[in-house]
């Protein structure tokens, strides 16, 4: 009946008129009352109202009521149905994670694999429309989740990801071709591997620059992400005593992660702690961000009608009763 919105709702300000104009109405009708004086009203206890005496504010509270109703007319209240058409451009995203022994180092909290694992689980609730693949590498490379976009099953195997899943070592170039091979066949507009590792290649038949050239011909972008603090990190050794926490240097080959990066199109990062890291997750986010087109479209049907015919009708009422039954005579 109201709709969903006014066409203009300012107009339903002039409502205020009514209960002006019922208040002027009662002050002038007290004005013109004509006092009589009795020696006594017994005589009239006795005498009931008749219907038209009771009905003698009746056309005024019509009038008032058909002007309400063209008020509320001439707001013009509508209905509002919308629909839109959504189109997006996916993105094919692997994230390449280290899980080599040196990536137990406590210079994050509580580490530096639990913190990448952390930091990679709020990443993917970023995400919406894209395919999002996990690929863990030490010594060797394998898949954990091929590409999709089924999130909840890609967090529990990223949740289950461990060292020792794999030999010790760093491949970093064999991850890379994982991913490559991962992606070379992908539809989507926009192509990206995410790269964290703390060491130096020194495993697999791979180098990392080779596969980055891989990864530039198929339009692969591949952001690097180098993880540790400067100089030492605390690292936990198992000794006869219990576990003791000894210092371990920082071996990181920058000047690599460099270069795939710019050979690629993207940006090598370097994270020495959780809040550097999470800064540089959301900082790819941001770059690599779904493009969505929104066409809107609004239709609206119009309620005044009913307001419109209902004050006219209430106003021919109020007419004909004037004119008629509670016709008064000066």
């Amino acid at each position: 009946m109201f709709g969903d919105s006014f066409a203009y709702p300012w107009v339903l300000w002039l409502l205020l008129l009514v209960p002006i104009l019922a208040f002027v109405y009662w002050r002038r009708r007290k004005k013109l009352v004509t006092e009589v004086v009795f020696s006594s009203l017994q005589a009239f206890e006795r005498i009931k109202p008749s219907l038209r005496e009771r009905l003698g504010h009746g056309p005024i509270s019509l009038r008032l009521l058909a002007l309400a109703c063209l008020i509320v007319a001439l707001a013009r209240p509508q209905s509002v149905s919308s629909r839109e058409n959504v189109s997006t451009e996916g993105i094919d995203i692997v994230m390449l994670l280290d899980i080599s022994g040196s990536m137990l180092a406590e210079d994050f909290s509580p580490n530096r694999m639990q913190a990448a694992k952390q930091v990679a689980d709020e990443f993917i609730d970023g995400r919406t429309n894209d395919r999002i693949g996990l690929v863990i590498f030490s010594a060797e490379s394998f898949t954990q989740c091929p590409l999709t976009t089924d999130y909840p099953v890609l967090k529990t195997l990223l949740r289950e990801v461990k060292n020792g899943m794999i030999a010790d070592g760093t491949a970093i170039g064999l991850a890379l071709a994982n991913g490559v091979n991962r992606l070379k066949d992908s539809k989507a507009k926009s192509k990206v591997m995410i790269l964290l590792t703390d060491g130096v290649n020194n495993r697999g038949e791979i180098d990392p620059i080779t596969a980055a050239k891989i990864a530039a011909t198929y339009g692969i972008r591949v952001y690097t992400v180098g993880v540790g603090a400067q100089g030492q990190a605390p690292y936990p050794v198992e000794t006869p005593f219990g576990i003791q926490r000894r210092l371990i240097p920082v071996d990181l080959d920058e000047k690599t992660l460099t270069a795939v990066a710019e050979m690629t199109g993207a940006n090598y990062f370097r994270a020495t702690d959780n809040r550097t890291l999470r800064a540089i997750y959301k900082e790819i986010d941001q770059l690599e961000r779904t493009k969505i087109e929104v066409t809107a479209y609004k239709r609206y049907s119009e309620h005044f009608y009913g307001w419109l015919a209902g004050g006219l009708l209430v106003l021919l009422v109020e007419m004909g009763l004037a004119s008629t039954v509670l016709r008064k005579i000066p």
